[in-house]
This record gives structure tokens, sequence and C-alpha cells, in this order.
């Protein structure tokens, strides 16, 4: 018999906006694999069932392992606002793993923050998975930042610098990004639906085929703005 234990610790919550956290579960998922036990005259047709039920126990915690990743993803719920009070003096931190894939040792919760102008502290951090829904980053300078799978719907950037940043992954739905600078900024991944992005400057813009069609459906960008995108 061989048994996976896959801990949670995440539980369902709602709030006003669209969810996006994995549900919380009480519990552990097991796995459990099991083969039929064969006669003894019958040792090849064993082994094969072995061979076959370890593919099997393999792809089913594979399949577990990625399902509940504590990672952002679409379709999934907020959890409720942290409690913290100094939760929004986080982000001057940020995250100490994770950068690539959104990992993170303890959630970024800034939701509502309040970073505008800020010049100093945000440059150069790792805001992998952060909460930005709502939040005001206007005129600050987030330089270099790395923000995977970072969740900024609704959120204000109204000329941020994200120049030489990486915004990987990151839900900017609805967000105003009006004159933000994206100068030699990776975008891959990065999603804009109904976004404000009135006078944003794309030079160098590091962007897939895919995504630069994705981002070239929104009607704000201005002309300069396509141009160096390169929407047809």
């Amino acid at each position: 018999m061989a048994s996976i234990s896959i801990p949670l610790a995440y539980k369902s919550h709602s709030l006003r906006r669209s969810p996006i956290y994995p549900p919380q579960l009480h519990s552990p998922i097991q796995i459990k694999c099991s083969a039929i036990k064969e006669s003894s005259n019958s040792e090849e047709s064993s082994n094969q069932l072995k061979q076959l039920r370890n593919v099997a126990c393999g792809f089913l915690a594979a399949w577990a392992l990625t399902s509940f990743s504590p990672v952002i993803a679409a379709g999934q719920r907020l959890p409720p606002l942290s409690t913290d009070p100094d939760r929004c003096e986080r982000a001057f931190v940020g995250n100490t793993i994770g950068q690539a894939n959104g990992v993170y040792d303890k959630p970024l919760d800034l939701r509502y923050c309040d970073y505008t102008n800020e010049k100093n502290n945000l440059k150069g951090k790792s805001l992998a998975a952060a909460l930005m829904s709502d939040a005001k980053f206007d005129g600050a300078d987030m330089t270099e930042v790395i923000m995977s799978k970072a969740y900024a719907v609704g959120a204000s950037f109204k000329g941020t610098d994200f120049s030489n940043a990486v915004l990987d992954r990151v839900n900017f739905e609805k967000a105003n990004l009006q004159g933000a600078s994206f100068k030699n900024t990776v975008l891959s991944g990065s999603t804009f639906n109904d976004a404000q992005l009135d006078g944003a400057d794309f030079e160098d813009t590091i962007i897939g085929y895919i995504d630069l069609q994705k981002i070239c459906l929104n009607k704000t960008i201005n002309e300069e703005g396509r141009v160096n995108l390169g929407c047809r």
C-alpha cells in the first residue's frame, strides 16, 4: 500500500472581487495506491501490476502537488484582508523565496495600501504573488521589481516606473496604468483586460507574440505605445 499526504492550510473565503485563492481544507489529501495480490504462480503478471501501480502513484502525486500549489491561481478565492498592522510595510522587505514561480514564505497582502510617490523602498524588491488589488502605487519607483503572479486587479499605477522589472503573469485587470513606464520590462503572461494604458511607455518592452496580440487589443494604448509594442 502506498500513501501520499499533501497538507494544505487554506480555507475558502469570499470578497467582493473575483476569487483567486485555493479553498482551504481542514485535513490533508490522502492518495492511496494498492495492487491486487496475485497468486504465487503468476510472478510475471504481479511484476507488471507493480510497475503500473508505481506509475499511477507517481502521476497522482504529481497531480496533487500541482493542483494544490500555494500560489495565486485564476478562479480561486481571495482570503480575508490581513489583520497584520504592518502588512503595508512588508512590501519594503518583499519575499525572500520563490521569485520566479510566485511561491512565498509569507503572503504579501498589500490591498488598499498607499505607496503614492514612494521613491526609495520598492526598487528591486520581490513582490511575488502579492495581493495588490485596490492599492495605490501612483508615481512610485518600482524599477527592477519582481512581481511574478501578483494580483493587481483594480490597483492604481499612474506614472509608476517599472523599468527593467519582471512583471511575469501579473493580473492587471481594470488597473490604472496611465503614464506608467515599461522600458525594458518583461511582460510575459501578464493580462491587461480593461486596464487604462493611456500614455504608457513600452520602449524596448520584452513580450511574447501571444501576449503582444492580447495587449494590442487594448484600445487605450496611444499611437506611440502601439508603435513601440509593434501592434499591427
